[in-house]
């Protein structure tokens, strides 16, 4: 079963049905008992860092969330879901957020068009059981106007140019991450959501 963590913002739905679509048992959840029931778990988002942080902390979710990922679960972070699992945000100054990797989020640069929105391409770094399958330098769909900034760049999977070059895909062990939305970008979309499904 994978624990699709709802937390009031986020498109829930149109993830839900993606995973069930690549084989996926989905259950839609706020409760911190089905995160530690589940084998899988994935934190979506949109919207500001520092309002999911608090709802997550309202939920008393952001503990289970940590231990889910010491327990070694493969847990995936999508968009404001992935600059969650960072130390903190220059959208929310003074927020901390889930602090599993070393890093913090940042705005884009002046002079650059905000959001980043639409199709852009992943180049990537190193392998991934996230990507297996999905050839380099293919097209994602992106709505951000921050980025992750990673202190440990051995956690780079995939990197895109939006006039910077920026991290949107990370990994370090079972703990993944995609700046883009997989259920939004069709068919290598939906085989990195696939590939996250049938993880052991």
């Amino acid at each position: 079963m994978i624990a699709l963590v709802d937390y009031g913002a986020g498109n829930i739905h149109s993830v839900s049905k993606a995973l069930e679509q690549c084989g996926g048992s989905v259950k839609i959840t706020d409760r911190a008992a089905d995160i530690g029931k589940a084998e899988k778990i994935l934190l979506p988002g949109v919207g500001a860092f520092g309002q999911a942080m608090d709802a997550l902390e309202n939920l008393k979710l952001v503990e289970p969330l940590r231990d889910a990922v010491r327990e070694n679960k493969p847990f995936l972070g999508i968009c404001v879901g992935l600059q969650l699992l960072f130390e903190s945000s220059e959208e929310s100054p003074g927020v901390g957020g889930l602090a599993l990797l070393e890093g913090r989020v940042k705005r884009f640069p002046a002079g650059v068009k905000i959001p980043h929105l639409g199709w852009n391409e992943v180049r990537l770094e190193k392998k991934s059981p996230l990507w297996d399958g999905v050839p380099d330098q293919r097209f994602f769909y992106y709505a951000n106007s921050y980025f992750t900034d990673p202190e440990d760049a051995s956690v780079i999977v995939g990197t895109t140019d939006y006039n910077v070059r920026f991290t949107s895909s990370v990994q370090r062990d079972n703990l993944f991450g995609c700046q883009f939305h997989p259920e939004k970008s069709q068919k290598w979309g939906l085989r990195i959501l696939e590939n996250f499904v049938h993880m052991s």
